[in-house]
């Protein structure tokens, strides 16, 4: 099997290192990849790479030619390519925000606009495998879940779904690389402004990717849960470490807790909890499609830490999505990613 790609949005961290994970892919060809900024231009002449894969404009990508089409676009610049995509029978994985939101006043509210394809929310399977592996099978458009919003869903996911948590407000204290802000620079990604200095950023409940984590937790069960979150701009290239504080139903143990997080994520892949005693960093994941996940008793009161890490560019964006092209194409899901 051979399945035809075209990426939207090539020259962004996602959209390079999602080519990177092509064109090692063992069923993937590229047939086509946009860059409004570099039309004309291959992108080897854009970064270090072996790759002399020429850049088109969004308006002559060949969509029709493709059976699935990767969005690496900006949040809300990605609704009318999925319509273009899907209204010419393609699959469509897109990997901004404007489709993880199953309702449209939370999108509006959250990013400020209105959504425009309504009517192709209810077909959006929110691409989080550990959770949705079977419904992204079947999928024609995936929502390629958030960076933040993976670690702290799978650090998660185990204790809402058995309804342990006494206290439904979440404490999340979580440190990105400077990768996670996009290729287009700000003042606060400078290397001046961001190198020996760690800045926290829409601290509370004002970031957006609050919206998709209390949507997927209550959707777990045992909601509804409010998450008041703490985001960090660390000084490295790339990861996400999220610590996450909670309080577990009395006479729950570390090893009881440690079980359940072993038999909710057996077989899984790319989810590995750690020995009892060792806390996940950045060096368990950097480079790699997986989470770790580490847990603490803090005390005899049932207070959680929970540790997560991730590689944001990769199982926090696009080798997850490489991951759910595995799915709707019945491919091994590792293929192109061990």
């Amino acid at each position: 099997m051979t399945i035809k790609v075209g990426i939207y949005g090539a020259t962004g961290y996602t959209g390079y290192e999602l080519i990177r994970l092509l064109m090692r892919h063992p069923a993937a060809e590229i047939v086509f990849a946009t860059s409004e900024s570099y039309a004309g231009q291959r992108l080897s002449d854009l970064y270090a790479c072996p790759y002399d894969l020429s850049l088109v404009g969004m308006a002559g990508a060949p969509v029709a030619g493709a059976d699935v089409v990767f969005l690496c676009l900006p949040h809300t610049a990605s609704i009318e390519p999925v319509k273009k995509v899907r209204a010419a029978g393609v699959k469509a994985i897109d990997l901004s925000a404007d489709f993880r939101l199953a309702d449209p006043t939370v999108y509006e509210q959250w990013y400020k606009t209105p959504h425009t394809a309504p009517e192709l929310l209810s077909e959006a399977v929110y691409g989080l495998p550990e959770l949705y592996r079977d419904a992204i099978r079947e999928a024609d458009l995936v929502a390629n879940p958030g960076c933040y919003p993976t670690s702290i869903l799978l650090a998660l996911y185990p204790l809402v779904a058995n309804d342990l948590l006494t206290d439904r407000r979440i404490i999340v204290d979580a440190k990105s690389g400077v990768s996670g802000a996009g290729r287009k620079p700000s003042p606060a990604t400078h290397f001046v402004t961001a190198n020996e200095n760690i800045s926290p950023y829409n601290v509370g409940h004002s970031h957006r990717h609050i919206s998709e984590m209390e949507q997927e937790l209550n959707r777990a069960g045992g909601g509804p849960y409010r998450v008041t979150f703490s985001p960090h701009l660390l000084p490295v290239s790339r990861g996400i470490l999220s610590t996450l504080y909670v309080t577990v139903q009395k006479g729950w143990g570390i090893e009881q807790l440690a079980a359940l997080y072993r038999k909710t994520y057996a077989g899984e892949r790319f989810v590995h909890l750690l020995p009892l005693g060792k806390l996940a960093n950045l060096h368990y994941v950097t480079d790699t499609n997986r989470c770790a996940i580490s847990l603490t008793l803090a005390d005899g009161d049932g207070e959680l830490i929970v540790c997560a890490a991730i590689d944001n560019l990769l199982k926090g964006a696009s080798g997850q999505a490489v991951q759910n092209m595995n799915l709707m194409f019945g491919l091994d899901e590792a293929a192109g990613l061990e």
